[in-house]
């Protein structure tokens, strides 16, 4: 029986998925149980919110978001749990400032909303600092 999943990362688009492959091979590598969903904040809002909201009752301790151009998903996560989130800005191919605009979205969220965010496509910086996280309860 394989065990629940420490982490939980989303993406916005199926696109993204291969982006985070960094990040799956870095808690793998950790030893660490994760779990990597598709929800998008626009198209989906409230499947995202009822992710985040169950997240801790599933036995998830970190999430990690990444999302390109205005990079809501980070933001809308955070705004639904008390878990750490780790926003992770990606470039995007329709964005004019190549992953700028992502950063910035997340780094400027509104005070109560708290977001990690590491550089633009560092999905295994995020998932190093997911570990980092999981280690202070050891």
């Amino acid at each position: 029986m394989a065990e629940s999943p420490l982490v939980g990362i989303l993406v916005g688009s199926e696109s993204d998925r291969e982006r985070m492959q960094p990040a799956l091979d870095e808690l793998a590598a950790n030893g660490i149980p994760h779990e990597l969903e598709v929800r998008s904040a626009h198209r989906d809002p409230e499947a995202v919110a009822e992710y985040a909201r169950t997240a801790r009752d599933r036995g998830l301790r970190v999430l990690i978001a990444g999302a390109g151009l205005a990079a809501a998903l980070p933001g809308v996560v955070a705004a639904q749990t008390d878990l750490p989130v780790i926003g992770v800005p990606l470039r995007s191919e329709k964005s004019v400032l190549d992953g700028l605009d992502a950063l910035l979205s997340i780094a400027q969220l509104p005070p109560g909303v708290p977001v990690a965010a590491v550089g633009v496509d560092s999905t295994k910086n995020a998932a190093i600092l997911a570990v980092r996280i999981l280690r202070l309860h050891d």
